[in-house]
């Protein structure tokens, strides 16, 4: 664990504005672990759909002798890739989250609360949106879809890959970060080539 907290731009959102955080009634080691869930979930979905992960891991400080904080980080880079895969890869971080409390038992609805990642659903509204494609919070906009179909979308995809994720998550928490190649031979999934300029970005 650090003693000092990560760069500023790591507790950013994609607009520039503090994520949000939430005190979780568990240990340190528990939340850890659902933070490496959180991004092995993103990490792995994200190559499962071709895109390029440079990237992912926890990172843990703390901010006062007495208190700890955690955050995490997935970077990728993609190119040529499905508007609603890429938003599919953006749910899958709360959702791997969500399944890692209750595999362990530890599911309550004031915990899975604290696993809400809008940040991340944001990301995916204005990145598509910038391509053209329209995604919405709470309806299915015309001609797009709503963020509970890219949901199920995510579920299905994180079910069948769920010993993959679990591999990861076990690995990030080990080691902190992982790299593509380490998420690759983790998982027997390729991780294509770096495409270059990027067309859509990575979630947190």
């Amino acid at each position: 664990m650090r003693n000092n907290a990560p760069a500023y731009e790591d507790l950013l959102d994609h607009t520039g504005k503090p994520r949000p955080s939430f005190d979780m009634a568990l240990s340190y080691e528990q939340v850890r672990l659902g933070l490496a869930f959180h991004e092995a979930g993103h990490a792995v979905l994200s190559m499962a759909y071709g895109v390029h992960v440079v990237s992912s891991e926890v990172i843990a400080w703390q901010p006062s002798p007495d208190r700890w904080s955690v955050t995490g980080k997935t970077a990728s880079e993609a190119h040529d890739v499905s508007p609603w895969h890429y938003a599919a890869q953006c749910a899958a971080g709360e959702l791997a989250h969500v399944q890692y409390l209750l595999t362990s038992g530890l599911w309550t609805p004031q915990l899975a609360a604290g696993c809400a990642a809008d940040h991340d659903r944001e990301k995916a509204i204005d990145v598509l949106a910038r391509f053209g494609y329209r995604l919405g919070r709470d309806h299915t906009p015309q001609g797009g879809k709503s963020w509970g179909m890219v949901r199920g979308i995510a579920r299905r995809k994180v079910d069948r890959l769920w010993p993959e994720i679990c591999a990861v998550a076990r690995a990030i928490d080990a080691a902190d970060i992982v790299t593509g190649e380490q998420i690759a031979d983790l998982t027997g999934l390729p991780n294509p080539p770096h495409p270059g300029p990027a067309c859509l970005g990575g979630a947190a």
